[in-house]
């Protein structure tokens, strides 16, 4: 018998251990498993295998039964998740469903998640712009947050390394707070959108740059994409069915089946992971709990390193949920710090209006990316004068535009037939959102609720994050500023829109609770992304995060997870882990 137990044990003993597969997870199994590593994925939701799980992917319009809209009765069963403008009759079958996966609501807050192979890589909205130095250095230099241990020099090589890899289009814009990468061609702006750019030009000097989007999407698709049997991006706007083309970077179509090119990797969906298991004799961690989301059994896995990579919030219920008599307050958790200083992206408000310019042209096809506004408040320094000194930090934008159209859909047969290929076209309309950086906070925090559990019982994740002073008076800098810029630009019908009573969590960037810093008093994480108190432990998804810029934060998870996926090999090979 207890030869059985060894070999079981053996079969269920790998070099490392990933906790998730989405978009910094398939990174970890990418890079550790190209390293040789024998290496298990866990994934809590089901299977989705490129190209033949995405259902809806060919359909057309009027094959859907509710014409592409979700139903009342889901609307009405699933509140939190149908407020997602990706969640559509063509992709709820990628979103979490409330009943299924309870939290606590300590705070209003909108947790959207994506429970499957390749989690919300396949959903995600794939802007991918850099962070530059400035931001790295924000919480030092105006004095928030604690101070990042790496900066720009640190990540920049992994940032070229991804980019390359994943497939990023942009053009190379040379400006200092949002430094160029690895592009392939960029998509082209509309006539409008070149307009705002000159008149910003014009108007601010050449500090209010308007850039064409940098996104994940195959415009000229590289011999390294085709080699991971990706093509090139079709325009059709359809990314949240899962994409049968590969136009656009997930870890469905890029990093896991790259990984398991090398035969060295095991993928286990339906996995929820309970905990990390730590071995005080050996003062490090061993391996993971494991429950069977079907059958709900227990099952121990083992490894030299683990990669907690769950999604930002996920990754702290684990962590928080990692529970020893060396760690009875959470893995790691000696300063009391774990789940605290969460932060996110403050998409609440937005801005439209109109040109009545421009009447002989018009958009033809689809352009899956808009144009961009960076930030261009408190980036080199914090504003001590005017409208920018009444807040830290900033927001960056997105910024779109449209031709409007009328058709006149009264008629029958040939007459409406006619009508609907001759629409009246309108004024040029255009929108932007504010994408504003919040400033984590120690009052915002993620724990353990102590009553509530899970169907697997799993302590259910209490979220207590609410936006502050600091995000409303950017909200204010942000209409001002965009009404005038608008204005000095001869665009009319200029029209904000705020919603405070629009809960945080939309915007689906969460950030932090596991921060990274130089001091293991006030932080979780070295600086490769290492618990300071339990080095073969890894965190690096969203959690890690120390401040959130203003930039999709993406690209930035993928990069840090391949240069601390490499270290962790190397040190591995030193014999120090």
């Amino acid at each position: 018998m207890s030869f059985l137990n060894i070999d079981s044990a053996k079969e269920r003993t790998f070099d490392a251990i990933v906790v998730g597969s989405g978009i910094s997870g398939g990174w970890a199994a990418k890079e550790l498993t190209g390293k040789g590593l024998r290496t298990l994925v866990l994934e809590r939701g089901r299977d989705v295998k490129h190209v033949t799980d995405y259902p809806t992917t060919m359909m057309q319009p009027w094959e859907f039964q509710h014409g592409g809209q979700l139903t009342k009765e889901y609307r009405d069963a699933n509140p939190i998740a149908s407020r997602c403008y990706a969640n559509r009759e063509d992709a709820n079958h990628f979103f979490v469903k409330d009943a299924e996966h309870p939290y606590v609501q300590e705070k209003p807050f909108d947790w959207i998640r994506g429970y499957q192979v390749g989690g919300k890589s396949l959903m995600w909205a794939r802007g991918t712009q850099r962070w530059s130095q400035y931001d790295f250095e924000g919480p030092a230099r105006d004095g928030f947050a604690v101070e990042w241990p790496i900066g720009y020099a640190d990540i920049a090589p992994w940032y070229s390394y991804v980019e390359k890899f994943a497939g990023i289009s942009g053009n190379k814009d040379g400006l200092p707070q949002l430094p160029d990468g690895e592009f392939l061609p960029p998509h082209e702006q509309s006539c409008v959108e070149k307009h705002f750019t000159e008149q910003m030009a014009k108007h601010y000097n050449g500090t209010r740059p308007i850039i064409i989007g940098r996104c994940a999407h195959l415009t000229k698709p590289q011999p390294i994409h085709l080699q991971q049997g990706r093509g090139q991006c079709q325009n059709r706007s359809l990314c949240q069915r899962g994409c049968p083309y590969g136009g656009y970077f997930s870890s469905n179509s890029s990093t896991l089946p790259w990984a398991a090119k090398t035969g060295k990797l095991t993928l286990r969906p339906d996995s929820v992971v309970h905990s990390i298991i730590f071995d005080e004799k050996k003062n490090k961690a061993t391996g993971v709990r494991v429950i069977d989301a079907h059958t709900k059994e227990m099952t121990e896995y083992y490894a030299k390193i683990i990669f907690v990579n769950a999604a930002c919030l996920n990754t702290n219920l684990v962590l928080l949920n990692s529970k020893s008599n060396r760690f009875p307050n959470g893995l790691g958790n000696d300063n009391g710090l774990l789940g605290k200083y969460v932060a996110f992206h403050n998409f609440r408000t937005g801005i439209s209006a109109e040109h009545d310019g421009f009447q002989d042209t018009t958009t033809e096809g689809i352009r899956p990316n808009s144009s961009y506004i960076p930030r261009f408040r408190n980036v080199f320094k914090q504003e001590t004068t005017g409208p920018g000194s009444r807040f830290l930090r900033g927001y960056a934008a997105g910024f779109g535009s449209s031709r409007a159209t009328d058709v006149d859909t009264s008629g029958m047969g040939e007459d409406l037939k006619n009508s609907l290929m001759q629409p009246k076209y309108g004024n040029w309309r255009v929108s932007s959102h504010m994408m504003g950086e919040t400033i984590p906070k120690e009052s915002n925090f993620v724990a353990l609720d102590s009553s509530l559990t899970d169907a697997w019982g799993i302590p259910q994740l209490k979220i207590s994050v609410a936006y502050d002073d600091n995000d409303e008076k950017m909200i204010r800098d942000f209409h001002e500023q965009m009404s005038e810029m608008l204005t000095v630009s001869g665009f009319k019908n200029i029209q904000t829109h705020d919603n405070p009573n629009k809960a945080p969590g939309l915007d689906i960037h969460e950030m932090g609770g596991v921060r990274m810093g130089k001091d293991p008093k006030t932080s979780l994480l070295n600086k490769w992304n290492q618990f300071h108190t339990c080095k073969n432990v890894f965190v690096t998804d969203g959690a890690c995060m120390t401040s959130t810029s203003t930039q999709n934060p993406s690209l930035t998870f993928m990069a840090i997870t391949a240069r601390a996926a490499n270290h962790a090999v190397e040190e591995l090979r030193k014999g120090n882990l």
